[in-house]
């Protein structure tokens, strides 16, 4: 399978500055974003360091110390090892340097190896695949809100309104240790990845993200467009978003495909 990737990172409406970073290399199969947090310039470094590093352990072909997870491919185990040298990094950079104590960031990453994508992430950062006109997300927020959602303790769309739907449950670099979910899909030709913050996804429902996707007309657009649409819709934080393409064919042919099956 081939990946055709793109996109936009932007400060949005509200904040001063963009604590988000965001990496694609569609040689490689690799999406990142990445969604710092904390005072000063930390939680833009928290992200950077995030990216960088995980950019780094694929572009040098680092491979897994230490044990694997026999569940997972061996493709999985490594964006693994990637999140916990990243969540390794910023902790240890945060310790010895006083005004970045406490940053932290979210992550979202996927890998695409022949027709297996695989994912992984931490925070509230999201995946989405889209496939023969739906919207699915892959990723379940590492959030207090989410945790109340799964407890059924308040619903989905208590949870979209709630003023705690901010407050993570898990973070990377925050302390020494950090589990990532990790996740494998078996892709198709015209399959979509959309990795985005929760700027995109707190000010775009789903159901928009979808719509905004399927008319676009390419990756680049798409990306282009879901951003303007969160800045439209308020733009109450940073916002990032990568779409993916996944196809066997020639790119313009293929998304028209999939455009035109969508529309049916």
């Amino acid at each position: 399978m081939i990946l055709t990737a793109a996109g936009k990172t932007d400060r949005g409406l509200v904040r001063s500055k963009n604590e988000d970073h965001i990496y694609s290399d569609a040689g490689l199969g690799l999406l990142v974003v990445a969604d710092g947090m904390g005072g000063h310039r930390s939680g833009e470094t928290a992200s950077r360091l995030a990216v960088e590093v995980v950019r780094d352990f694929f572009h040098k072909d680092q491979q897994v110390a230490g044990p694997r997870d026999s569940s997972y491919s061996e493709t999985t185990n490594r964006l693994s090892a990637a999140i916990l040298l990243a969540n390794r990094t910023i902790y240890e950079t945060a310790q010895r340097s006083p005004g970045l104590n406490g940053m932290g960031t979210t992550i979202a990453a996927a890998v695409l190896r022949g027709n297996q994508v695989s994912f992984a992430h931490v925070g509230d950062s999201r995946i989405y695949l889209v496939r023969s006109g739906s919207i699915m997300q892959l990723t379940d927020d590492h959030s207090l809100v989410q945790e109340q959602v799964r407890h059924d303790r308040i619903t989905r769309e208590e949870a979209a309104l709630s003023a705690m739907k901010n407050i993570l449950t898990r973070a990377v670099g925050i302390d020494s240790e950090v589990i990532a979910d990790l996740g494998e899909l078996t892709v198709l030709t015209g399959d979509i990845l959309l990795l985005c913050s929760d700027g995109l996804h707190n000010m775009v429902s789903d159901e928009e993200m979808l719509e905004i996707i399927s008319r676009a007309g390419n990756v680049h657009a798409a990306s282009e467009l879901l951003v303007d649409t969160a800045n439209d819709n308020g733009g109450l934080d940073n916002i990032s978003a990568i779409v993916g393409y996944i196809h066997k064919e020639k790119w313009y042919a293929s998304w028209s495909t999939f455009v035109d099956t969508f529309r049916r």
